[in-house]
C-alpha cells in the first residue's frame, strides 16, 4: 500500500500521497492501526494520531469496528459536482446553481458603488461591517421578527456556518445534521473534526424523534435548514417549528444553526429554531437570488455566538469586501430582484416535474426551492442510465449518512417544456436500476 514514515504527521502524508496518487482509491480500507503500526515499527498510539490528522483534512472517515476508509468524496473536489459529472452535450440537472435568467445584472449597482466612492478607498482598521449595509440586514432581519443586534457579514451561508462551529465546537464533538442534508456541511464538519449525527426529515424539516434521539446522545449543536432544503427541500412549518423548539427547550445550552439560503428565492414563508436555546445563529446568504459570486451572507445570533464569529474574522481576513457589501445594499435599495417572479419561476417547475414523475408512478419530494429529491433503488444504475439519455444529475451517496438512496434533480438550468421529457427519462432510468421506489 505505500504507507511509510515514523512519526504521525510522516504517516499522514505517505497516505494523503497515496489517496492523490490513486494507489489508495475511494473506499479503500487503510490498514488496522494496530497491524500498521507493526510493520512500520512506531507505537500504536502513533498511527492513530495519524489517522486523526486524515480525517481532519477530510480523507478518510472512521466507522467503528468496519474500521477507517478513504472517504467517497474528498474535500477538495467542487462543492455541488465531481470532475465530469456534466460532460459536453448533457443537459445540466446536477450542480445545484441558481437559474442565471432570474439573476440581476450587476453592472448597475457596481457602477452605483464606485460613484458613490468618488475615488475613496475602504482602508485596514476602518469597521468590517458598513453602516448602510448593517441598517439593509436589519430590516432584513427584522422584517421577520428576528432580533438583530449583533450582525457580521461572511463569505457565503458555509463561511458563516464554519466560522460558529469552528469557534464553539471541538474536534471530537458531534452535531445534528439532516439526513440526506447538503454535502458542504457534511464535509465541513468531517474537516472540522465534528462528529455527524443524522436526523431524518420529511417535507417539513427535520422530524422531532429523531432531534431528540440527537440530542439524548450528547451532540452539541443542530444545523437545520429552514426552506428549500438541498437536497429534499423540506420547508418548515409552523407545526414542525414549535415541535422542535419544544425538544430544544430541554437542551437550553446546545447551539442551534438556522441556514435560511432560501432567502428571497422560494415562497415558503420564514420558519426557524431562532432563541430555542441561549446559543443560536441565522445565517441569510445572498447567493442563490443574487448570484454566487457575490460571496455574501448575513449573520445574526446571541452575543457571545456572534462576537467570537467577528473575532475569527479579524484574525484572518479581517472583512468582507466592502465592494460586495455596498452591491448588495443598492440591489436590495433599488429592488433589483423580482422574489415574487423568481419563486414563482422556481416553484412551477419544480411542482411540474414532481407531477410528471408521479404520473410515471415515481415519487418525488420537493416542497420548496429548486430540487428534487427522487428515491431510487441503484443510484449509480440510474445516474448512468440518465447520462446515457442526456441527462445529468447528482447521485444521492453525497447528501446521504443512514437515509435511503436517491437521486437530486436540479431543475434551474431546466425549461418548462423539457420537464416531461426528463420525467419521462427518469422514470425510465430508475427502471433501469431497479423499480422505482
Amino acid at each position: 500500500m505505500g504507507i511509510t514514515g515514523r512519526r504521525s504527521n510522516e504517516i499522514a502524508d505517505s497516505a494523503e500521497r497515496a489517496i492523490a496518487d490513486g494507489e489508495l482509491r475511494a473506499g479503500a480500507a487503510l490498514p488496522p492501526i494496530r497491524d500498521l503500526a507493526g510493520e512500520l515499527g512506531v507505537n500504536p498510539n502513533t498511527v492513530a494520531a495519524a489517522y486523526r490528522m486524515l480525517r481532519e483534512r477530510g480523507l478518510v472517515e472512521t466507522a467503528g469496528r468496519r474500521g477507517t476508509h478513504v472517504r467517497p468524496h474528498p474535500l477538495g473536489a467542487p462543492r455541488e459536482s465531481e470532475p465530469g459529472t456534466v460532460p459536453p452535450g448533457v443537459r445540466d440537472a446536477a450542480t445545484g446553481n441558481p437559474d442565471p435568467r432570474l439573476l440581476p445584472d450587476l453592472s448597475g449597482a457596481l457602477a452605483a458603488v464606485a460613484g458613490h466612492r468618488s475615488g475613496r478607498h475602504a482602508l485596514y482598521g476602518d469597521p468590517p461591517l458598513l453602516p448602510r449595509i448593517a441598517h439593509t440586514a436589519r430590516e432584513i432581519f427584522e422584517a421577520d421578527g428576528v432580533p438583530a443586534e449583533r450582525l457580521a457579514a461572511t463569505s457565503g451561508a458555509l463561511d458563516a456556518i464554519d466560522r460558529v462551529l469552528r469557534s464553539s465546537l471541538r474536534p471530537g464533538d458531534s452535531a445534528v445534521v439532516e439526513d440526506p442534508g447538503w454535502s458542504s456541511t457534511l464535509n465541513l464538519l468531517t474537516a472540522l473534526g465534528i462528529r455527524p449525527v443524522p436526523a431524518a426529515i420529511d417535507d417539513e424539516g427535520m422530524l422531532p424523534d429523531a432531534l431528540a434521539a440527537a440530542l439524548r446522545s450528547g451532540a452539541r449543536a443542530v444545523v437545520v435548514t429552514d426552506r428549500a432544503q438541498n437536497p429534499f427541500g423540506s420547508a418548515l412549518s409552523p407545526q414542525r417549528a414549535a415541535a422542535l423548539r419544544a425538544v430544544l427547550s430541554d437542551h437550553p445550552d446546545v447551539l442551534t444553526v438556522d441556514d435560511d439560503h432560501g432567502f428571497g428565492f422560494v415562497s415558503a414563508p420564514f420558519r426557524s429554531l431562532v432563541g430555542a436555546t441561549r446559543r443560536w445563529a441565522l445565517v441569510r446568504s445572498v447567493a442563490k437570488t443574487y448570484g454566487p459570486d457575490l460571496r455574501l451572507a448575513l449573520l445574526t445570533g446571541d452575543a457571545v455566538t456572534v462576537e467570537r464569529v467577528r473575532a475569527q474574522q479579524q484574525a484572518g481576513p479581517g472583512w468582507v469586501s466592502t465592494v460586495l457589501q455596498e452591491a448588495f445594499s443598492e440591489l436590495w435599495r433599488t429592488g433589483a430582484v423580482d422574489w415574487a417572479r423568481t419563486a414563482r419561476s422556481y416553484d412551477e417547475r419544480r411542482e411540474a416535474l414532481v407531477a410528471r414523475l408521479a404520473d410515471h408512478g415515481v415519487g418525488g419530494r420537493g416542497r420548496s426551492g429548486v430540487n428534487v429529491w427522487v428515491p431510487v433503488e441503484d443510484e449509480a444504475a440510474t445516474v448512468t442510465a440518465l447520462h446515457a439519455r442526456g441527462w445529468a444529475v447528482a447521485p444521492g451517496r453525497r447528501f446521504r449518512l443512514e437515509s435511503g438512496p436517491g437521486i437530486r434533480v436540479t431543475i434551474s438550468a431546466v425549461d418548462a417544456a423539457e420537464l416531461s421529457g426528463l420525467a419521462a427519462d427518469i422514470a425510465a432510468a430508475t427502471q433501469a436500476g431497479g423499480p422505482p421506489v
